[in-house]
């Protein structure tokens, strides 16, 4: 190597590894795709190694791409926090953070506390990822995301958000046509609203395996806005959260003493963790997350939680 990368190459690199395409790279960083390749050979060239594997699908990590990546990434951490600092955004958070959040909860939860937020941050920005999936973090998807499955791997940043629990509702008139449900075992007689099974953000979705025995699922779909739509109109019984339930009598718990339980997680990587526009979004989903305990158990068992 007879000369030092520079940065602005570097963050080349990033981008492609992130987005796997010239094509993607160059929308991330508004230039021609002709552009991230020449700069990619440049930093080969000056490494003197391979970096990426090219093929007709798009841009792979090689081994040296691999090893050089978490330098990389300790490189746009630094120049990151540098910026904030020297334009006074320690103090008072600025720029634009994307949040990666499950649809319902982004959209029925966080949704309305980022009034408050956005008052007493005038030059913050949000971009509310609220998905039927969880957003990747790896690639930078997101600066932070609430998740199922936190990273097991890589220089992350994760706090368990809260535990919760998926209970049965079902609704009024799906109820009063249908057989009485006073144990599990009639359960069996039903029909149930679910996620589409083949394509699960997560392995726990599946929560209704728990039942003890195949449901018949009249209705699946990807997100749990639509599942509770689908409910609410008499198609199945469902399980949700409480958080996700509107709370209009459209849908009544049933059977109240069976639950699944789940955990969400909180993670970001460990360089935008550190900036003052990331930090204060994730104390607001912890804040959020521990003084709201209904949210998270029916009403009926927050006393026995406590």
């Amino acid at each position: 190597m007879h000369s030092l990368p520079e940065w602005t190459d570097m963050r080349f690199f990033l981008e492609l590894a992130r987005a796997g395409t010239l094509s993607g790279a160059s929308r991330r960083l508004d230039v021609e795709h002709t552009t991230v390749a020449r700069r990619i050979d440049r930093l080969e060239q000056q490494l003197g190694t391979t970096l990426f594997d090219r093929s007709r699908e798009g841009y792979e990590l090689t081994e040296m791409g691999l090893a050089l990546l978490p330098h990389a990434e300790a490189m746009e951490g630094a120049a990151l926090a540098a910026t904030e600092q020297l334009s006074g955004a320690e103090i008072a958070a600025q720029g634009v953070v994307r949040l990666g959040l499950p649809e319902v909860f982004g959209v029925r939860v966080v949704a309305p506390l980022l009034v408050t937020l956005l008052e007493a941050h005038p030059d913050l920005s949000i971009e509310m990822l609220s998905l039927a999936r969880f957003a990747n973090l790896a690639n930078r998807e997101a600066d932070l995301g609430v998740m199922l499955d936190p990273p097991s791997t890589g220089r992350y940043v994760v706090a368990r958000l809260a535990t919760f629990r998926f209970y049965l509702y079902g609704a009024p008139a799906y109820l009063a046509k249908h057989p009485p449900i006073r144990t599990h075992a009639d359960l069996e007689r039903h029909d149930f609203v679910d996620y589409v099974q083949d394509r699960l953000a997560s392995r726990e979705l599946s929560y209704l395996n728990e039942l003890g025995f195949t449901p018949r699922r009249r209705l699946c779909a990807l997100g749990m806005g639509a599942q509770v739509e689908a409910a609410s109109l008499g198609m199945g019984l469902m399980m949700a959260p409480p958080y996700a339930v509107p709370d209009d009598g459209r849908l009544v718990q049933v059977l109240p003493g069976f639950y699944a339980e789940r955990s969400f997680w909180l993670a970001a990587p460990t360089d935008l963790y550190r900036l003052r526009r990331v930090k204060v979004v994730w104390d607001l989903l912890r804040d959020v997350a521990d003084n709201n305990p209904a949210l998270w158990l029916g009403r009926g068992d927050l006393g026995r939680a406590a």
